[in-house]
């Protein structure tokens, strides 16, 4: 009786934990589908709501770190090879770096050449989402930015703990997604690569079912056990 409530028990927990994935996962893509239609926020104040799949509409004014900039390579978008350009932003208010990703350049068809737009220089505002770094999945081979001694560095990695260590200064824990712009060569998509809302649920789905399983084949064993004292 014991082993079977906590099976059910658990079961069911992972089936609501899973329906909350969903929420989450939906709140996310909400943010990234309107951000277009959304009011910016100071990022000091987005510093305060920015949990989870909260990411809001920021703006920003500072200035970018002229000569230290990343690319994430191995990146695709519409079937071409590329990069997404990074760079350091310190704010007009002295408060913490902020890592900007500035969008994705594709290499030339050869895949060798790359014609990376020049780092805007001078006090800027920017606009954008204040979100999550990407995940970075499985590391293998380790932190190969301190092995590199020219800028731009390439990574297939975007960690802000390891930039941060690269630049020797604490920076933001999130990013800056840029908005869109049509002049600024380049491509800003921001739809986050997720599992969607619509497999949370089916997953949510089969932890019920194995709940219900449980519980419906105790009470047949244990009918089958009680009903022969009852002739």
């Amino acid at each position: 009786m014991l082993l079977v409530s906590a099976g059910v028990g658990v079961f069911t927990y992972l089936g609501f934990w899973q329906l909350q994935r969903a929420q989450d996962k939906q709140s996310l893509l909400t943010a990234f589908a309107t951000t277009d239609s959304r009011a910016t926020v100071p990022l000091d104040q987005a510093r305060r709501i920015a949990a989870g799949a909260i990411h809001p509409h920021v703006r920003v004014v500072g200035r970018f770190e002229p000569q230290r900039s990343w690319l994430h390579d191995d990146q695709i978008r519409d079937g071409r090879q590329g990069v997404m350009a990074w760079a350091l932003f310190d704010p007009a208010d002295g408060s913490l770096p902020l890592l900007v990703n500035r969008g994705f350049v594709a290499r030339s068809r050869d895949g060798t050449a790359l014609e990376l737009p020049p780092l805007a220089q001078g006090e800027l505002e920017l606009t954008g989402l204040y979100a999550a770094p990407p995940g970075s999945g499985l590391r293998l081979g380790g932190n190969r930015l301190p092995l590199q001694g020219d800028w731009p560095k390439t990574t297939i990695y975007i960690d802000p703990g390891e930039i941060s260590e690269d630049v020797g200064r604490r920076i933001d824990s999130r990013v800056l997604l840029l908005d869109p712009e049509s002049d600024s060569g380049f491509a800003r998509d921001w739809t986050p690569q997720i599992l969607p809302p619509e497999r949370h649920r089916g997953y949510a789905l089969q932890w019920f079912a194995f709940a219900l399983a449980a519980l419906v084949i105790f009470i047949v064993l244990h009918w089958r056990h009680v009903k022969p004292g009852l002739k």
